[in-house]
């Protein structure tokens, strides 16, 4: 009983620690937008829309931290796991049209410049690594993956005001307007690079695909290893979540078993399973001169 309490004040913890996180930076999103309509500066803008996607994928994986620890039950048999992939592919979207509208707004102005309000710029910048610095260090004391992730991404937003702050200081001494778009391109190029290939992954875990080939096969190899063990197939291999694997597989056993050696087998595949932490196994055991109920697919 007493664990349970601990376990649950940790993730009690982990949810306020990211909620709090969640708060800053919404609002500091809204000031960002404000800002860079006001200062006429689109390196701001790109800025609010990565911040705009930080808010989100902290207010998903806030919800999810929530939601991610409700057992399984009729409507979810696996648990809520997977909805973290769904937050994900909110977010890649999202951040896929607010980057195409920084392009529209930037592209342009390469070739007609607008000088953007130095000073405000200035101020955005110290006031952006302040709170983006204040909330990865209220972050940084979190274990949870989701922490840890959220964290690089307001590393990343410190970083994106320094290159602000550097920007706007030279404009404060140089001519050049240029400047702005270009680093607002700059930025939004470094978003869309990092959403598609978030995306790419995301979608093959949604579509069921194998989390690892490498690993589906060194499980089968695994699997055909007991020398009782004459052939398998529907071996299915998926993730819930990238990081929570299902493995289902049907073995195919030499036609004189018996049942005390069927346990042993069992036991076995138990323990050479064991290490690759798989969240949810099912391992149906079949005789060599039995038909198997589903019909055999090709790719095991």
């Amino acid at each position: 009983m007493h664990d349970h309490h601990h376990h649950h004040d940790h993730s009690h913890a982990s949810s306020e620690r990211i909620g709090w996180a969640f708060l800053l930076n919404v609002t500091f999103t809204i000031i960002e937008f404000i800002g860079g309509w006001l200062t006429n500066s689109t390196a701001i803008m790109a800025d609010a829309v990565h911040d705009l996607g930080d808010s989100l994928s902290i207010g998903t994986a806030w919800f999810l931290n929530k939601i991610s620890h409700k057992q399984a039950n009729q409507h979810f048999s696996y648990g809520y796991k997977r909805f973290s992939l769904l937050g994900a592919l909110v977010n890649g979207v999202v951040l896929t049209i607010g980057s195409i509208w920084v392009l529209y707004e930037a592209i342009p102005r390469l070739f007609n410049p607008e000088m953007p309000v130095t000073e405000g710029m200035f101020v955005l910048a110290i006031f952006g690594i302040a709170v983006n610095g204040f909330a990865a260090y209220k972050l940084s004391s979190g274990k949870t993956m989701n922490e840890r992730i959220l964290n690089w991404h307001l590393i990343e937003d410190v970083l994106g005001w320094v290159a602000v702050l550097i920007v706007s200081i030279v404009l404060m001494f140089v001519d050049l307007p240029i400047l702005d778009p270009i680093l607002s391109i700059a930025f939004t190029l470094f978003i869309l690079f990092n959403v598609i290939k978030n995306l790419r992954s995301t979608l093959r875990l949604f579509m069921q695909g194998a989390p690892s080939e490498s690993l589906r096969t060194e499980i089968r190899e695994v699997l055909l290893r007991h020398e009782l063990v004459n052939d398998l197939h529907h071996l299915h291999f998926w993730s819930l979540d990238g990081e929570q694997h299902v493995l289902t597989a049907h073995l195919v056993l030499a036609s004189d078993v018996s049942v005390p050696q069927m346990a042993e087998i069992k036991a076995t595949i138990a323990d050479n399973l064991a290490s690759y932490e798989l969240a949810h196994t099912t391992i149906e055991l079949e005789f060599d001169d039995e038909a198997c109920r589903d019909a055999v697919l090709t790719g095991d």
